[in-house]
């Protein structure tokens, strides 16, 4: 698939999806979905990929929201269908197998904020703001946003920012847990890029069950997630990889993992 509106590139073990409407202060609209949607699932097949950024073009947005033209034009008949595809695209994210970073940064509004909150982690530039303002054009978060930020800092605090529509700047969103670090805007890719190959380094296979048993047992009862955790440790404690791991670690050399 030949991409228009986002750049997709890999260096070094890391994938690095850029949204490209700088113009548009890199607004989604259902090509721009499209595409990201494409680009999720070379990343997801790829064995040379194990971690991806996901980040906008330009200085000013990570991605501000939706085309509002393209909204004003849905109706009743296409609505659930548009949403759907979008919630398609944070939850691709959230599902890769691998580990996301959004590296936000400037606004990251609607479905930027939702996109955003389908990653496993988020890195805030200094002059970053989240926010989920659509009630005020008559509209509502439909790609995930109410379910996810309201299980990231409470039904109370989610409600108050979608009702109001007061947006997190990037301090009071790592106070809240919603991003996990912020720094300054020239230093952004560099410590996101750092985080990536950090990850990259540990075993893929372990690497994705850890992230299936937070994802997957986190909204279920404490007993059901123990057992999802143990079936998925016991994955691990008879792969290749552990065997790999504990080898190096005693002969005191660097492990080469295969993901088996």
């Amino acid at each position: 698939m030949k991409y228009e509106n986002i750049i997709y590139e890999v260096k070094e073990s890391i994938g690095f999806l850029t949204v490209n409407r700088p113009d548009k202060l890199n607004a989604l609209n259902a090509q721009v979905i499209d595409e990201i949607v494409h680009a999720l699932g070379e990343v997801k097949k790829s064995d040379d990929v194990k971690a991806l950024i996901v980040t906008g073009s330009g200085s000013k947005a990570f991605v501000a929201g939706a085309d509002i033209p393209e909204i004003q034009a849905i109706g009743l008949k296409d609505g659930m269908d548009f949403s759907r595809r979008g919630q398609e695209m944070t939850r691709n994210v959230e599902e890769l197998g691998k580990p996301s970073i959004a590296a936000v940064n400037g606004l990251a509004l609607g479905g930027g904020c939702e996109l955003a909150l389908g990653c496993t982690f988020r890195i805030l530039s200094e002059n970053a703001k989240l926010g989920l303002p659509e009630l005020a054009l008559g509209a509502m978060p439909g790609y995930g946003g109410t379910q996810r930020m309201s299980r990231m800092i409470g039904k109370s605090r989610a409600l108050w920012m979608m009702l109001t529509g007061d947006m997190l700047d990037a301090q009071e969103a790592l106070r809240l847990g919603v991003a996990n670090k912020v720094v300054k805007p020239e230093e952004l890719m560099d410590v996101a890029a750092e985080t990536a190959k950090k990850i990259a380094k540990k075993p893929s296979l372990a690497v994705k069950m850890a992230i299936m048993a937070v994802n997957h047992g986190f909204e279920t009862d404490l007993e059901s997630g123990l057992f999802l955790e143990s079936a998925l440790a016991n994955v691990l404690l008879g792969s290749q990889d552990k065997t790999e791991g504990i080898a190096a670690f005693m002969e005191k050399r660097k492990p080469i993992f295969t993901g088996k």
